[in-house]
């Protein structure tokens, strides 16, 4: 539809980052993570999980084309904790930064992608499909892209180049040090000297929304 704007991008990067840490050794009974000493409840985590998934069933044509889409996004539910956890970060360094985002950004942003895109439907449509975000948080999705741009911009950060993204992480990695995150083992640790997300070697644990998706394929 469009290229893949800058925070879109800056995420699946962002994965490979060694921006957040995580003990995983502090109790957080129910947190699925815990940023700047606030909880991403597991019951949160969900509910954003089972929206993209409300979301893909009902997009979906018939049965084999919806279990084509479990199969494709299987990870949904730690990718969601993941931009979660990271909007909080890019939050913290936006402010640090002295950066901020109005609703006419947004509202400007949504606008031409649409115009883009062939009209609001098919902006929905393609943000759930490209990078499984529910149609009511697209909005939120632009903000935190927007959010991206200017922080990029106040830095100095030319994000085409080697030392511009340098200078982007490093922002990313002091708001991450800041709010001290910590990351439920269940969901994987980040491994700071592979700079990658390692999985947790708990082969019992489902995926949270497993109990859904066998309802609603059913």
């Amino acid at each position: 539809m469009h290229r893949r704007r800058t925070a879109i991008a800056l995420s699946a990067a962002l994965a490979a980052a060694p921006l957040l840490t995580a003990c995983g050794s502090t109790a957080h009974p129910g947190a699925a993570a815990v940023v700047g000493g606030q909880r991403i409840t597991v019951a949160q985590l969900e509910d954003r999980v089972n929206e993209v998934r409300t979301a893909q069933r009902a997009a979906a044509t018939n049965d084999a084309q919806y279990a084509q889409t479990l199969a494709r996004t299987g990870s949904l539910t730690r990718d969601t904790l993941h931009s979660l956890v990271l909007d909080r970060v890019l939050r913290r360094a936006a402010k640090d930064a002295g950066v901020s985002v109005t609703r006419r950004d947004v509202q400007e942003m949504r606008a031409s992608l649409e115009q883009q895109a062939g009209g609001a439907k098919a902006l929905r449509s393609a943000w759930l499909d490209q990078y499984g975000v529910a149609p009511q948080r697209v909005d939120d999705s632009l903000r935190t892209e927007i959010e991206a741009q200017k922080l990029a911009a106040a830095l100095g950060a030319d994000m085409n180049t080697t030392d511009g993204k340098a200078m982007f992480w490093k922002a990313m990695s002091q708001a991450s040090k800041e709010l001290h995150v910590d990351l439920n083992p269940r969901y994987g640790t980040w491994d700071v000297q592979k700079s990658s997300r390692v999985d947790a070697k708990t082969p019992w644990v489902k995926e949270v929304t497993a109990a859904t998706t066998q309802q609603q394929t059913a």
